[in-house]
């Protein structure tokens, strides 16, 4: 930690007091509303009143996700009864999403575990390999390992562009081209994507650490290099999020969250490989990433979700997950510079997350606010994309990074 007043001392006892209470608060609440029983695994959708639905489909990077959030729990406190629910999401994810003929995972099973979206999406696979890896770190569970450097393979084999470098977004079961390539109806049907590049990364500097391989090593400096080269807007410093196979971009959205996500995690991945050169490159890319994603905030604290700059529309959203990206980012660029700016952004950002996103009632956090601070209405408590990922391991880093 940065030598600091008593002023900023006290701030950050309380903040790393407080970011550990509710990190345990959301681990209490993916346990005691998530699990499903009956069908195992957890429930595919819990809405905001805590009620689940029994049907709902169940997605692997939801599961992915949970894998990590309870490993990487585990791997921090050690307490067992992490390692019980990492353990189920384990089994779980190896059981219905791995695919036992043609390998890689399904993007959705029905809620009695049958696959029921049979399509590989890249990204899919790589929160598979992050809690995977996390999971073994934890466990030491071989068949853990295995099955990460299994979709790992695939993810080459398949995905790579051998020609024009970076990975192509999705396939079909077989791994033949896909029609629609998109996350999520709100993307772009594009062929390459920041998005789906970062957590590659992410998952495979996790892999890492417990996989010191260096065609692994090699890989994911290809991969800093190749945010380097295209992902970068290097006259703004937002990142360009659509690509075509050969790398043409498709304008259109500024993603805030995104930035101030990518401002720290890929200077991250440099660190995991020890790699001094993209280290102190992506510590000159986090502070201008992160100057960039200033402008998304909001004067309540908050950051705003989406821009689009042809029509100059701003989204009027604060989504749960850019606002902790937010208390990384920021946290991250004051501990490289030493501007308090930075740190009181960070702790800007936990303060509206107290204030507007926490569910102090029902327990984790609602998926957002309108411009108002209204809760965002029809949105998922937990569910494909509401998972305890980006929630934690803000939680997580915030402790991490504040030393006793």
């Amino acid at each position: 930690m940065l030598p600091a007043d008593s002023v900023i001392l006290n701030s950050l006892y309380t903040y790393k007091k407080e970011v550990n209470k509710e990190l345990f608060s959301i681990l209490d609440y993916w346990m005691e509303h998530t699990i499903n029983y009956t069908k195992g695994g957890f429930y595919g959708k819990v809405n905001n009143d805590n009620k689940a639905d029994e049907n709902a489909a169940k997605g692997a990077v939801m599961h992915g996700r949970i894998l990590w959030a309870f490993s990487a729990a585990y791997n921090f406190c050690s307490d067992e009864k992490y390692l019980v629910i990492a353990k189920r999401a384990f089994e779980y994810i190896r059981d219905h999403f791995v695919d036992k003929d043609y390998g890689g995972v399904y993007w959705t099973v029905d809620a009695d575990g049958n696959m029921r979206d049979e399509k590989k999406q890249v990204y899919a696979l790589a929160f598979c390999i992050y809690g995977l890896s996390e999971y073994y770190m934890a466990s030491n569970n071989k068949e853990a390992l295995d099955i990460a450097l299994s979709l790992y393979i695939s993810i080459e084999e398949y995905s790579w562009d051998a020609v024009d470098r970076g990975y192509f977004e999705a396939f079909t079961r077989e791994w033949k081209t896909a029609s629609d390539l998109r996350l999520s109806a709100k993307d772009a049907n594009e062929k390459k994507t920041m998005n789906t590049h970062l957590h590659i990364i992410e998952a495979y500097a996790n892999l890492y650490k417990v996989y010191n391989n260096k065609n692994l090593r090699d890989k994911i400096i290809e991969l800093l290099e190749l945010f380097d080269t295209y992902f970068i807007n290097y006259k703004t410093f937002h990142l360009k999020l659509f690509f075509n196979e050969t790398w043409k971009e498709k304008p259109g959205v500024i993603s805030y969250g995104h930035d101030i996500e990518a401002a720290w995690l890929l200077q991250q991945c440099a660190e995991i490989i020890q790699h001094e050169e993209w280290i102190n490159i992506y510590k000159d890319h986090a502070i201008k990433i992160a100057d960039a994603a200033t402008e998304g905030l909001d004067k309540d604290g908050g950051m705003w979700y989406e821009y689009y700059p042809s029509h100059q529309t701003l989204i009027k959203e604060k989504h749960s997950w850019p606002q902790a990206e937010a208390m990384i980012g920021f946290f991250n660029a004051w501990q490289i510079t030493n501007d308090e700016s930075y740190l009181h952004r960070s702790l800007n950002s936990w303060q509206f997350i107290k204030h507007y996103i926490i569910d102090h009632e029902k327990g984790e956090w609602f998926w957002g606010v309108n411009e108002d601070h209204s809760i965002m209405q029809n949105q998922d408590k937990a569910g494909i994309w509401k998972c305890p990922y980006h929630n934690s391991r803000a939680c997580l880093e915030i402790i991490k990074r504040i030393q006793n």
